[in-house]
């Protein structure tokens, strides 16, 4: 069985897909860009502010699933700019804490909405 969890903390969905889905152990958090909660909008702001409105809605979504950022083991990052890695890591240390989730982080061509950043997620309810 799977159950759609959804947050008024994070971004509607903008396609026919579910913010996040429970399922048997697992929480997938669908890819999350810097988009407003309240507007839908995308935010203003440099690759720091963008990740940290990404990890904010992946936070909601983990909250309203009854799980936190110390329950991810899987997460991907996707850049529009490799470069911006390392901006994007260090926000992205402030959310986890040791043992860090497994990890890949990938430059693609374009994101949704033109977005820089988006970060999906798996946690765990065990």
């Amino acid at each position: 069985m799977k159950q759609a969890i959804s947050s008024p903390d994070a971004p509607k969905a903008i396609g026919p897909y579910s913010p996040a889905i429970r399922t048997g152990g697992l929480l997938f958090v669908s890819g999350q860009i810097p988009l407003d909660p309240a507007t839908g909008q995308m935010i203003d702001g440099d690759i720091s502010a963008q990740t940290h409105r990404v990890l904010d809605n992946v936070g909601a979504l983990l909250a309203a699933g009854g799980l936190t950022f110390a329950d991810v083991v899987r997460t991907t990052i996707f850049l529009a700019d490799l470069s911006d890695f390392t901006s994007v890591n260090a926000v992205y240390g402030t959310y986890f804490s040791e043992p860090a989730p497994a990890r890949a982080t990938v430059q693609v061509a374009r994101l949704p909405k033109d977005a820089r950043v988006e970060i999906d997620v798996i946690a765990s309810y065990s």
